[in-house]
């Protein structure tokens, strides 16, 4: 994998046509396609892309961005969102990969790491049980539940 680079608002239109092709397959998976990361508009992504609070990464390979993911950062905590490998790379290690690199550029403050998914995303959470993340509590949400996880740092 190539060294994840930090995008910015100027990468928010490629961002937003790989979030919605790679979170096509979680809107399947649970028959629910008003998912937030495919709602979200180009202009909600920029200001995300802006917010000083939000450190988004990214991987490319030659022409194209092919995976990102987003921590914000609130004290000891960072809020994981918006992991997304495109379509056609996925099962090739580089969420894993990624997420690794995002673990190892924390903040000194940041304790913990927290993140949700959906109980139907068999991908997902296999990925971050092999990263240590551990269940914490599920609320639920339409016809399925949220899995919320958390993985202790320092």
């Amino acid at each position: 994998m190539a060294d994840p680079v930090r995008l910015g608002a100027a990468d928010a239109g490629e961002l937003l046509t790989l979030q919605r092709a790679a979170f096509l397959t979680e809107a399947r998976a649970h028959r629910d396609f008003d998912l937030p990361p495919l709602r979200e508009t180009l202009d909600e992504l920029r200001a995300v892309l802006s917010d000083p609070d939000v450190v988004t990464w990214g991987v490319r390979e030659p022409g194209r961005l092919v995976a990102s993911v987003r921590i914000r950062f609130r004290g000891e905590v960072g809020e994981v969102g918006r992991l997304v490998v495109a379509p056609d790379r996925q099962g090739a290690g580089l969420g894993s990969a990624l997420m690794k690199a995002a673990e190892d550029r924390l903040p000194p403050e940041v304790r913990v790491l927290r993140l949700f998914t959906g109980e139907l995303s068999e991908g997902p959470l296999r990925l971050y049980a092999r990263l240590g993340y551990v269940e914490t509590g599920r609320t639920p949400e339409a016809h399925y539940r949220l899995v919320h996880l958390a993985k202790q740092f320092r």
